[in-house]
């Protein structure tokens, strides 16, 4: 897979995927990601990306030009591109394990009020939002959706059983259940006495219990 952030921080998106996981990820050549600063492709002598907003209004808006060019370099065939934003669709496992199967996600960052919508109308192809907040800018959402998608790749997890297993997975709707390791007795807190017996099918029971009750209590909005 290859991704293509483009952002006037490219620096805030390098940082943390460049580490663990992520970094091991780039150095195999299982995933290739370029973090491209959109001012490179401005041609003012003052590498202007923004203006004010037609009609008033506060703050500044992102200009066209700089992301029509951007786009129009780096796009091919395969490509799909992405708009962080407020505004888009909720980012859900579901969506991060469809873009797991593409070959080339080109993501375009967001900064001030927002992007002229020309941008959004002629060459986005998904608007995505990881929540209902606002950030400073795109970038670090972007961080976000590719460490996301990225660790679905097949070999960038060490067990494979990670991704299918983990909170989100499958239909959607069930979070893990708890996880315990060594020592058994911490400060009085013991490690649930199923989890020693070695009986994997009342462990698959215990955790598929748990899963829900923890559903249940952390995220009803999800319950099937």
């Amino acid at each position: 897979m290859k991704i293509d952030i483009v952002t006037i921080f490219p620096e805030i998106a390098e940082a943390p995927l460049r580490s663990s996981i992520m970094g091991r990820a780039i150095d195999s050549g299982t995933v290739e990601i370029n973090f491209h600063n959109l001012r490179d492709w401005t041609t003012d002598k003052h590498n202007k990306v923004d203006d004010i907003p037609y009609g008033g209004g506060p703050g500044m808006v992102m200009k066209p030009e700089p992301f029509f060019a951007a786009v129009e370099e780096l796009k091919t065939e395969e490509s799909k591109v992405l708009l962080m934003t407020p505004q888009g669709q909720p980012f859900r496992q579901a969506t991060a394990e469809r873009f797991a199967g593409l070959s080339h996600l080109i993501i375009l960052c967001g900064h001030y009020e927002g992007v002229d919508h020309r941008v959004v109308d002629a060459l986005v192809d998904e608007e995505i939002s990881i929540g209902d907040y606002v950030l400073t800018n795109g970038t670090i959402a972007a961080a976000v959706l590719a460490d996301a998608v990225i660790r679905l790749i097949p070999g960038v997890l060490g067990d494979e059983r990670s991704a299918q297993e983990e909170s989100f997975a499958g239909d959607g709707t069930r979070i893990e259940a708890p996880h315990y390791t060594r020592p058994p007795d911490f400060r009085g807190m013991e490690v649930p006495k199923v989890l020693l017996s070695g009986n994997h099918a009342a462990i698959d029971g215990w955790r598929h219990e748990k899963a829900e009750e923890r559903t249940r209590r952390n995220r009803p909005d999800i319950v099937g």
